[in-house]
């Protein structure tokens, strides 16, 4: 087997009725639930301004070689309807990896959108076209076509570990990765801190929050509270 030059063909798939569940949800409530610890880099944001449609699906990983492309047309060719690429590049930013044809033909397979830790260009036609893409910037350097890379391995997207069928969730805070196997559960808590969630909100905007918890968490770290001005410490 080429560790580093192969493909699989197959990977393991998330109920569709969580990846449903999970589209109802903001990604960061989802986040919470999951420790923080979930949220690929801020470097990777999205590339359509303007925007609240929220990306969700199974993740498709394609590991590339910096400033090449050939593994992601590859993945393009195995791609299901709703699939996110999710395209690791060794944090290089010196090519960008895709453009609007790669995104045109994502989109007539009606892919649920790509993220890439890497730069993409064309990005006024990719706007237009309305396919959610997440991308660390632009460049109109474009790629070469050489390999090697591999497709539906375990990658590290912006950060954070990505397995072929993951779920990506993405909205305009950015993107997080739902391990598949614990995405059931995630879903359950997820529901219910979104309800509190809400209930927050609401009592922040009619005023009826409760503040106390502030003070308590500060004696609890033993910070110290001084009734006076800086100014007038000796």
């Amino acid at each position: 087997m080429s560790v580093g030059f192969r493909v699989f063909t197959q990977r393991r798939m998330p109920k569709k009725e969580v990846m449903d569940g999970f589209r109802l949800l903001p990604a960061a409530n989802v986040a919470d639930v999951m420790g923080r610890s979930c949220a690929m880099s801020s470097e990777i944001h999205t590339m359509l301004p303007h925007t609240d449609a929220i990306m969700v699906g199974p993740a498709l990983t394609v590991r590339a070689r910096p400033g090449d492309n050939l593994m992601i047309h590859k993945a393009l060719n195995m791609a299901q309807e709703g699939d996110i690429l999710v395209i690791a590049n060794e944090g290089d930013r010196s090519q960008s990896l895709l453009g609007a044809i790669i995104v045109a033909y994502a989109r007539s397979k009606k892919l649920g959108g790509i993220v890439v830790d890497g730069n993409i260009r064309d990005v006024d036609e990719i706007a237009a076209m309305g396919l959610p893409v997440y991308a660390t910037g632009s460049t109109p350097g474009g790629p070469y076509k050489e390999g090697p890379g591999e497709v539906n391995t375990p990658i590290s997207c912006g950060g954070v570990a990505v397995c072929p069928g993951d779920i990506i969730l993405a909205d305009s805070d950015g993107v997080i990765v739902i391990p598949r196997k614990d995405s059931e559960r995630i879903l359950v808590e997820a529901q219910i801190f979104a309800k509190a969630d809400k209930a927050k909100m609401q009592a922040a905007l009619d005023g009826s929050a409760k503040r106390e918890w502030v003070d308590k968490k500060l004696t609890e770290k033993q910070c110290e509270i001084i009734d006076g001005c800086y100014e007038d410490l000796g």
